[in-house]
């Protein structure tokens, strides 16, 4: 919301707006003014159309037109005097519509938390400190920091901006990005893309850096204003929800044709009508799993729920199933598979390698050379490359409760935490050389310049010889192509090309060492260049070489294992980095990406290929150097191309379409930016490939369940059309009265399906190569074992049936048996389902607690049914003798006999 009696913020000066506001831009609001303002404006969330209501979930489950059918069944039974079949019917269509209702709001709470840890995050200013939180708790009056790839969390008035430009799109239709200034725009009345001085809710940073005060949040920003436009979208299904919705639609035909089909057998065999009729329409229903498509939704959600707890969050649910399909995994370097705390481990000053001692971001080390202390003119040298790469830097060191936390680049970090280690706290530098100007960090340029007004009293005002300093630092090849001078001994001397090349022999050197090199220069101005003159092209040439500083980032100590479990299940991991070959391969070689003697592209490689000659020269590449994010797209397409499934990683703002072109994006959760990862389909929340990987192992488990909750429920709804199927033809009679099939259908079908899909991953997973993406849920000789399953719980409970019909010959007996082994057959053939090929006795056969649960409290009500004397009228049972429960009892069991034998002969001859 915005406050009352608000002006036009963009209208009146930066210190009008603070004052109306009651802001600070030094130290933002204190917790406790947040919370009262966010008391008097809310949250800062648009208003969501609310969710489906109970009523409409109940009617959802009883309008299906076969569960209608069911029910004027049911009326009809009552008008003809069966009472008890009326009552008894009913209450199977209550239970089944509340199991139902549950499972859907299971699924839709499931899919809204995923919703709320998707959500954008805001950097904040409070209480002095800057902190990363939920865009939704910000309040009018917060002081929020932009930078490029960001999305705008709130609308708010610009107080600092540099080089800003912002992507409005989404509000003004207008494609180019819009140059921003902290300037009051003279005219009340403009266009928002006119506003230049405001920058508003859910669009996009594209270039710079600013600070800004928010003036409206929630339904008050621009965005909230249009808010109906974005609350239109429906829910994402995958493409196997879709398929399953085309598979009912099938079955639910398919079962209309079995009424009729077995209807006319059983009249042709002079059986009752109705009794056909009831029979007829209870075995339709059972033969549709209804309770299928809310079983998929659950498994999918609880599946992403558990790749939540692997740091993993997947933001469209199609991405679970194509993870199961993944074939490469293109990931950056930094951060992802190493542990992204770079630190300064070498200088190279005048002439010197001096090495660096201490870990990670705690400023703490030593500078030496050889291992000997350094002299004074070595430290006056090694202060002023320290300085410029300190300066010309974003990155800012805070301690927190159980250590020291970097806020912004791992890379800068490493060059504040460098100049900590010396003595050169950040703070104190900025007070003594004000920044004044800049040109930020970009991905194309590769470097980053920023002006400082010179100190009078710093040693190293005579040399600069001017008011105005330009610190620049970037890549060592680009940045030395740039320089004519260098700093030598105390004096500005030149720098002749065979220096140049000297020095870049050093980066090759240090970059051999597994280094990443940023190389530091400096040149003086008398005044800052004029906004027309400010650009790269006039600044950032004729400058003085400085040094170098190498930085280690050291691979995450899993990844070794990680990429050994990548390749053993089929996915060739990929290098993309934007480090130096040598560096890249250091990296690679260590973690088993590349074996010595395999293919290393570098950007400038990559530029001089066609596209074919692309695709043919990726299939023996495991690394790519020295790329830009736009690079990527390239990568991907050449994947694409050779049929594979390509998972790529990103973070900036350029990896944007990589990550959409590619079959999964996953994007930084760390050093991501908003852009990245809302064009991502997944959110790595540690930055790590392990992490990819194990999502890769849930992608698969995930798929593997839903298939055994569809080979389970289908084989089961087999196994009842063969029994009623061929007994009526067989001239058998009804083997089963229809609620009878009813009951079964609700005891067996729901819990232990859903049990199912939470199975843990069976062994071997990931020792398999990826599946097919064009492969149905039947692929994989799934429907075979459909047929034949479902065959074999038919066939036994026809072998009881005709059992207890030709040695009692008492129908209702016969009955109650063929009820008890096609109940009990089914419950302990879900165990069956637990693996796909391996023996369960070797997997363990109670090793998923919820299956046991579910299959005793089925099995508990089923023993209820058949053994309580006040249920015998209703579900048309007997008592049955210790004979015909032993008789259920083998038959019940031989599904798993039957299975496991044929997993042990299968495994026997595999091995």
């Amino acid at each position: 919301m915005t406050p009352n009696g608000s002006p036009q913020w963009h209208t009146v000066s930066v210190d009008e707006v603070l004052q109306h506001l009651e802001a600070t831009p030094s130290t933002g609001l204190s917790e406790q003014e947040v919370e009262r303002r966010r008391s008097q404006y809310g949250s800062n969330e648009l208003a969501e159309e609310p969710g489906r209501s109970l009523w409409s979930m109940i009617w959802g489950q009883i309008s299906e037109p076969l569960i209608l059918v069911l029910i004027v069944a049911g009326l009809i039974s009552g008008l003809m005097g069966e009472i008890v079949d009326t009552f008894v019917i009913l209450a199977i269509v209550i239970l089944n519509a509340v199991l139902g209702v549950v499972q859907e709001n299971k699924a839709e709470q499931s899919l809204a938390a995923l919703k709320k840890l998707s959500a954008p995050e805001a950097r904040v200013i409070r209480d002095g400190h800057t902190r990363q939180i939920p865009a939704s708790q910000l309040v009018p009056g917060d002081i929020i920091l932009l930078e490029a790839g960001a999305s705008v969390p709130a609308d708010a008035r610009l107080i600092e901006a540099v080089n800003l430009k912002c992507e409005e799109a989404a509000l003004t239709g207008e494609s180019v990005p819009v140059d921003k200034t902290v300037d009051p725009v003279v005219e009340e009345k403009v266009g928002l893309g006119d506003m230049v001085n405001m920058v508003f809710s859910s669009t996009t940073v594209t270039y710079g850096r600013a600070k800004a005060v928010v003036t409206a949040t929630g339904m008050n920003t621009q965005i909230g204003k249009i808010a109906d436009l974005l609350q239109t979208t429906e829910q994402e299904t995958t493409p196997l929800q879709r398929k399953l919705a085309e598979l009912g639609k099938v079955l639910s035909w398919l079962a209309l044709g079995l009424v009729v089909v077995i209807f006319f057998a059983g009249l042709l065999r002079n059986e009752p009508p109705f009794e056909m009729f009831m029979t007829s329409i209870g075995l339709a229903v059972a033969a549709i799993p209804e309770g299928l498509p809310a079983i998929v939704t659950i498994v999918l959600a609880l599946g992403v729920q558990r790749m939540i707890k692997r740091n993993a969050i997947i933001r469209k649910l199609p991405a679970v199933e194509t993870l199961g399909t993944a074939t490469v995994i293109a990931s950056d370097k930094t951060g992802t598979l190493t542990q992204n705390e770079m630190t300064v481990a070498r200088m190279y000053v005048e002439g010197q390698h001096i090495d660096v001692t201490g870990n990670g971001y705690e400023p703490k080390g030593d500078f030496s050379i050889a291992g000997k202390e350094l002299g004074a003119e070595d430290k006056a040298a090694l202060e002023l490359v320290l300085t410029a790469g300190a300066l010309a830097n974003d990155a800012h060191l805070e301690k927190g409760e159980t250590g020291y936390d970097m806020i912004g680049d791992p890379t800068e970090g490493a060059l504040v935490v460098a100049a900590e280690k010396f003595g050169l706290t950040a703070p104190e530098l900025n007070g003594t050389w004000p920044r004044i100007a800049e040109l930020p960090f970009d991905s194309k340029r590769k470097r980053m310049t920023t002006f400082h007004r010179v100190p009078a009293e710093s040693k190293f005002a005579p040399v600069i010889g001017t008011e105005v300093v330009a610190f620049t630092k970037g890549g060592p090849d680009v940045l030395l192509s740039l320089c004519d001078r260098i700093y030598r001994n105390g004096e500005i001397v030149p720098l002749t090309e065979d220096e140049k090349a000297a020095l870049l022999d050093v980066n090759l050197q240090m970059a051999g060492d597994a280094l990443r090199v940023l190389a530091m220069a400096f040149r003086p101005w008398d005044q800052v260049p004029g906004s027309e003159d400010l650009t790269f092209e006039t600044v950032e040439t004729n400058l003085i070489f400085l040094g170098f500083a190498g930085m280690i980032d050291p691979p995450r100590p899993e990844e070794k294992l990680a990429v050994k479990q990548a390749k053993q299940a089929g996915i060739r991991p990929i290098m993309v980095t934007g480090d130096h070959k040598a560096t890249a391969v250091a990296i690679g070689q260590e973690l088993g990406i590349i074996e010595p003697g395999d293919a290393v592209i570098s950007g400038p490689e990559l530029d001089a290929m066609s596209d074919d000659e692309l695709r043919e020269k990726i299939k023996r590449t495991g690394v790519f150097a020295r790329v830009s994010p736009e690079h990527k797209v390239r990568i991907v397409e050449a994947l694409k191309a050779n049929n594979q499934v390509v998972a790529m990683t990103g973070d900036g703002v350029n990896d944007a379409p990589a990550l959409k072109r590619a079959d999964i994006g996953a994007a930084m959760g760390i050093t991501g930016t908003d852009v990245s990862k809302q064009a991502a389909d997944m959110v790595l929340t540690d930055d790590n490939f392990a992490t990819i990987v194990s999502a890769v192992e849930e992608g698969r488990t995930i798929y593997a369940n839903i298939q055994r909750a569809i080979q389970y429920l289908l084989s089961c709804n087999v196994g009842e059309i063969i029994t009623i199927f061929s007994a009526i033809m067989l001239g058998l009679g009804r083997p089963l009265t229809a609620i009878q099939i009813l009951w079964v259908n609700l005891v067996t079908d729901g819990l232990p399906a859903l049990a199912l899909g939470v199975e843990p991953p069976e062994a071997g997973i990931m020792d398999r190569p990826p599946r097919d993406p064009k492969a149905g849920v039947f692929s994989g000789g799934v429907g075979k074992r459909i047929a034949l399953q479902g065959l074999m719980v038919g066939g036994l409970t026809l072998i009881g049936y005709y059992w207890a019909l030709s040695t009692r010959g008492d129908m209702t007996l016969a009955r109650t048996v063929a009820f008890g082994v096609l109940a009990f057959s089914q419950l302990v053939h879900s165990f069956n389902m637990r693996t796909s090929s391996q023996p369960l006795l070797k997997a363990g056969i109670f090793g998923n607690k919820w299956l046991n649960w579910a299959v005793v409290a089925s099995a508990f009500l089923q023993i209820i049914v058949m053994t309580v004397p006040a249920f015998e009228s209703i579900f048309d049972t007997v008592t049955l003798g210790w004979k015909e429960f032993q008789v259920v009892a083998l038959l019940a069991i031989m599904p798993f006999v039957l299975v496991e034998s044929v997993k042990w002969i299968t495994t026997s001859k595999e091995a």
